[in-house]
């Protein structure tokens, strides 16, 4: 095998070159995410509450894609690196047939479940009938999210990511353009209101999958697929799932988080519980390059770690940090300066800037810590301690965010609520400090190569 670029090129190129391909597309899904949401708010504000109300279910959708993802990038990625050929195969290979199994769950759960999932939430049918159709189709008809993922990130874990941005960024297009046609009926079609959206939302994923299909069969030439009698192999389904299910886990608590917030926020109003969907749609604009910031840093770590590069590995988790937190106090700047151009992209209502505008203030002020944060928790993930970012993912969002928010909301300001979320960082990046510590002390270089 040919000496990878993750090996040779130069640590801060090599970050930015991965890097910013996924960071542009990570904007493009950001802004198509926005771009949704404010055709829904055109329906009625209990349109864009079903939304938000949804949003804990395509969330664990994305936790099971992404979470998977990692454990099969994180393993591709360093079988590269040890120059495994036979192995990066397999690991490809496996991981489609895992991928397939995964989407076949969601479909069945997504066309049984979801009128449940809604009606346990709120008593309000208008909520309740938007929701299930919405999530009927985006959960139901989700494997080409599934797919999208996984040969995304075939592509990105041999360097590839240019490829993944067109992909992504083609997919977000779509769905932005057929948003307005599907939703208000134009050129001919039927109004079909937030079903539009979904179904928008599921052909654009669906097109971006067939294309990054096309990329892995075309051009990337570090893998082979080979179908030919195929059978499970339970070791390296093992070795994806030993960082995939804490990764898994992770994101999957993002979820329950969400689903808990929701419902404190509806015992003070539907509106406050707009206003949180709303906030997660902005703040994906800040987060999203930040991930793409990951998931370019993900497969130089794991890389670099294969091959036995300690000085490679260990500048590019400090470039990332340097950047992450750059990134983040961006977004600090742009909520506490204009929140409330922020909200008036959604069809605010007076009531909805009246919650939100405090909310987007003090929420933000956790940014300052989450780009540190986020980055310890791919660092974690790529050198195969997923464990560790399931513990600061718990601290964060589940030990002491959910149970905050409801100490606070017993006081009856709907302001105390959000406050919830620097508290839970500041603790998040307490505990990323000790366990980034442990790892950096345990890894075990033969050799060192320079930078």
């Amino acid at each position: 095998m040919e000496e990878n670029k993750m090996g040779i090129m130069p640590v801060n190129k090599l970050l930015i070159t991965m890097s910013l391909p996924m960071i542009i597309s990570m904007l493009v899904q950001a802004m198509y995410n926005i771009v949704d949401s404010i055709f829904v708010a055109q329906i009625s504000e209990n349109a864009l509450t079903a939304v938000s109300l949804a949003f804990p279910l395509q969330n664990l959708m994305i936790a099971f894609a992404g979470g998977t993802s990692v454990g099969v990038n994180a393993l591709l990625s360093r079988s590269l690196g040890e120059k495994n050929q036979s192995h990066v195969n397999k690991t490809a290979i496996n991981s489609i047939f895992i991928f397939l199994i995964t989407s076949l769950v969601f479909m069945i759960g997504g066309f049984s479940l979801s009128h449940f999932f809604f009606s346990v939430q709120t008593t309000n049918q208008e909520i309740v009938t938007a929701g299930t159709q919405y999530s009927m189709i985006v959960v139901g008809c989700s494997f080409g999210l599934f797919f999208q993922f996984l040969f995304e990130r075939l592509l990105q874990a041999t360097g590839r990511t240019l490829h993944t941005m067109i992909t992504q960024g083609l997919g977000a297009i779509i769905n932005i353009i057929l948003d307005p046609i599907f939703i208000f009926g134009m050129f001919g079609l039927p109004k079909m209101g937030i079903a539009g959206a979904a179904l928008a939302t599921v052909i654009g994923q669906i097109i971006a999958c067939l294309l990054a299909l096309f990329f892995n069969l075309k051009f990337n030439h570090d893998i082979q697929f080979q179908l030919k009698g195929y059978k499970p192999n339970n070791q390296i389904i093992k070795q994806i799932y030993s960082v995939g299910i804490p990764s898994i886990i992770m994101q999957s608590i993002g979820s329950i988080m969400t689903f808990g917030m929701n419902t404190i926020l509806i015992t003070f109003s539907t509106t406050a519980t707009a206003v949180f969907g709303v906030y997660f749609k902005l703040q994906s604009f800040v987060f999203m390059p930040v991930f793409g910031l990951n998931n370019g840093m993900i497969p130089i770590i794991a890389y670099n770690l294969g091959a036995k590069q300690k000085e490679r590995m260990l500048k590019t988790i400090r470039l990332a940090m340097i950047y992450a937190t750059g990134m983040m106090i961006c977004g600090l700047i742009a909520f506490e300066c204009i929140p409330a151009t922020l909200l008036g992209f959604f069809n605010a209502s007076p009531d909805l800037m009246k919650i939100g505008i405090p909310a987007l203030r003090i929420i933000a002020i956790h940014f300052i810590f989450a780009g540190y944060d986020i980055v310890c928790s791919a660092l974690f993930q790529a050198v195969g301690k997923g464990t560790y970012s399931l513990i600061t993912s718990l601290i964060r969002q589940l030990v002491v965010l959910l149970p905050c928010a409801f100490v606070l909301s017993l006081f009856g300001n709907i302001d105390l609520i959000w406050l919830s979320f620097p508290i839970a960082e500041i603790s998040s990046a307490i505990t990323s400090t000790f366990l980034f510590k442990r790892v950096i002390k345990k890894l075990d270089f033969t050799q060192n190569e320079p930078v």
